[in-house]
């Protein structure tokens, strides 16, 4: 993870019970899970995607699109939702997305996304929750 401090913060066991394996790790463990295996990657009813780790709303339904990855992508979080940091892991820099109240792992945001911010969000639909309106 990183050295911030968050408001929500577990032991390893408390997250072990709360997330499932796959969500342990990809959101404690910055894994990723395998392209077009997360069924939130087709969901698009209106509603709410919110951080499986601690409940905090990260994006609106309104803000996700198919960027053809394979994961749910998203152009714009819900303001103060995620915290970014430098990731120089697997011989490359790119810019880590957490959330910004449980610091658990959500995915990358890269600068190809559409209007109007042109950033895609790419998120590992297993450190999701889908709340539909």
């Amino acid at each position: 993870m990183t050295d911030e401090q968050f408001e929500v913060t577990r032991t390893e066991a408390e997250w072990r019970a709360r997330l499932t394996p796959d969500q342990y790790v990809v959101m404690r463990k910055h894994g990723t899970e395998p392209p077009g295996s997360c069924a939130l990657n087709e969901e698009k009813r209106p509603g709410l995607f919110t951080c499986a780790g601690c409940d905090q709303p990260l994006f609106a339904a309104r803000q996700k699109f198919d960027s053809g990855t394979g994961w749910p992508s998203f152009f714009d979080p819900i303001d103060g939702a995620i915290a970014t940091t430098v990731d120089r892991t697997h011989g490359m820099v790119r810019t880590e997305v957490h959330c910004g109240r449980c610091g658990s792992h959500l995915g990358h945001v890269f600068p190809d996304g559409p209007p109007p911010t042109g950033l895609r969000y790419c998120i590992n639909g297993v450190a999701l929750n889908f709340f539909p309106e």
